[in-house]
């Protein structure tokens, strides 16, 4: 018969088949589990991805947190914290605002400095230290207890940086009762001028 005439050839064609189906199964199983691996890596480098996004993310509000508490730093400096020349005016007129607002305006008002007049050494070092100065202004109105209620906590709710130092109160005929208030407030210190160098000898 012909495969026995055949018979070293068959053999070797059998060899052949037999290690090609060897390799080829044992590639394929390799390269299954080289696939399973990649899969494994592209599922790890995309959580990490994912990780990356959310604390870039986070960063960025960070960031936009850190800058808008600077906007606000920067507006209190700016109107709460100012210089004298800068507020002053603003002040007095919300002041007198909130009198007028609670009906009762007072006949004059009086100012004065607080570290000229009464102010301990230190408090001197202390507002020295952070470059304000206190101001306060006093002044009398007359009204309903009501009324009083108001104008007080029309004060304590101001925009101005206002404190209410002292209140002295007296009751007068019938429902009429007198304030005397003495209001303070900081006042940021100007940048004081570099003094010239002196010409050396």
């Amino acid at each position: 018969m012909i495969w026995r005439e055949k018979r070293v050839l068959l053999i070797i064609l059998g060899v052949l088949l037999a290690a090609n189906m060897v390799y080829f199964f044992t590639y394929r199983v390799r390269y299954q589990s080289r696939l399973q691996d990649r899969e494994e890596e592209l599922a790890q480098k995309e959580a990490e991805l994912d990780q990356a996004h959310a604390a870039r993310l986070r960063s960025e509000r960070t960031y936009q947190s850190y800058r808008q508490i600077e906007r606000d730093v920067q507006q209190v400096f700016d109107e709460h914290w100012a210089t004298q020349e800068q507020r002053f005016t603003q002040l007095i007129a919300e002041v007198k605002r909130l009198t007028v607002a609670s009906s009762m305006v007072p006949a004059s008002y009086g100012f004065a400095h607080v570290a000229a007049e009464k102010e301990s050494e230190l408090s001197r070092r202390k507002h020295g230290a952070i470059g304000a100065s206190e101001v306060a202004i006093t002044f009398g109105v007359e009204g309903t207890y009501e009324q009083v209620r108001r104008l007080i906590n029309l004060l304590e709710l101001s925009r101005q940086f206002v404190i209410i130092d002292e209140i002295a109160l007296a009751s007068r005929e019938g429902q009429t009762l007198t304030l005397n208030l003495r209001l303070k407030t900081l006042f940021r210190d100007a940048a004081p001028a570099k003094p010239a160098a002196g010409n050396r000898l």
